[in-house]
């Protein structure tokens, strides 16, 4: 019979926030897949744990994912967990995840700890749709594209970042998103747990000077649809009313409908469009 992988959440910071779930698979479990053994060793003995460790990170997961899962088609259980956190989210777990659906392995998650969500419910921001974007790329081209998509993103917008480069980010995030609400935490459920519900200039201000310390979330919020919608109706003030007539006249529309369109697309009346043409 073949065994399964077990994704275990472990704890971002506190360590009494893993569970008694959690505790029991890694202790029952054949091996232990771990990011970092150095840094997991300490957890387990912490709680007592013997499980035979393995190391399974970013620069072997293609092919130490299928060493895994070879294992565990011979009846071995595999026990996934990261450096912290739940498995998976920003991690090398998803190559590992999607290998064991592949070959047919069952997969379970152990729900715990997780950074994303931890900042989220403390921030004061809008819940109920949210995008996570982990880590932003690193080549700056990449790292352009994807501020540029946030820039319409109406959802709240979570980000993480090392200290060293906080600054750096707000600085970008301000450039490309314009001087947002937003919430910054540091050090979630650690003894020194920290966050600040500004604007994005107010932190840049707030930091100058200041050497920044503690692994980041950053959770930003998303432009609202009336902004959106703002805004399309000022991008046409580039052109004339008679040139944004003739861009639905010539694409067949009656002259009544093009400035039905014509006045929803600058968000004034029909009757303001019809005076300017007279004028």
């Amino acid at each position: 019979m073949a065994g399964q992988l077990y994704l275990c959440a472990t704890p971002i910071g506190n360590l009494e926030d893993i569970t008694l779930r959690v505790l029991n698979v890694l202790k029952e479990v054949d091996l232990i897949a771990a990011e970092d053994t150095r840094h997991s060793i300490k957890l387990l003995n912490h709680f007592g744990i013997k499980t035979k460790l393995t190391s399974y990170h970013e620069y072997n997961k293609v092919d130490k994912a299928v060493y895994l899962v070879r294992q565990m088609q011979e009846g071995i259980n595999v026990a996934l967990i990261t450096d912290a956190g739940t498995p998976g989210i920003s991690d090398p777990g998803e190559e590992l995840v999607r290998q064991c659906h592949e070959a047919g392995i069952v997969v379970t998650s152990l729900p715990g700890a997780c950074a994303c969500v931890t900042a989220l419910t403390i921030s004061g921001l809008p819940t109920r749709r949210f995008c996570f974007e982990a880590f932003l790329p690193a080549d700056k081209k990449e790292r352009k594209a994807v501020l540029n998509q946030l820039k319409t993103e109406t959802r709240t917008i979570i980000l993480y970042e090392a200290p060293h480069r906080l600054k750096k980010t707000l600085q970008e995030l301000k450039s490309e998103l314009g001087n947002r609400n937003m919430t910054l935490c540091r050090e979630l459920t650690k003894r020194h747990e920290d966050y600040k519900r500004m604007t994005i200039q107010e932190l840049i201000d707030y930091y100058e000077g200041k050497e920044v310390r503690g692994e980041c979330v950053l959770v930003i919020e998303g432009v609202t649809f009336q902004q959106l919608e703002e805004e399309e109706q000022k991008s046409w003030e580039n052109i004339s009313i008679e040139e944004h007539m003739e861009k639905y006249l010539s694409q067949g529309l009656s002259k009544k409908d093009a400035m039905k369109q014509v006045a929803k697309d600058r968000g004034v009346g029909k009757r303001d469009i019809y005076q300017a043409l007279l004028d």
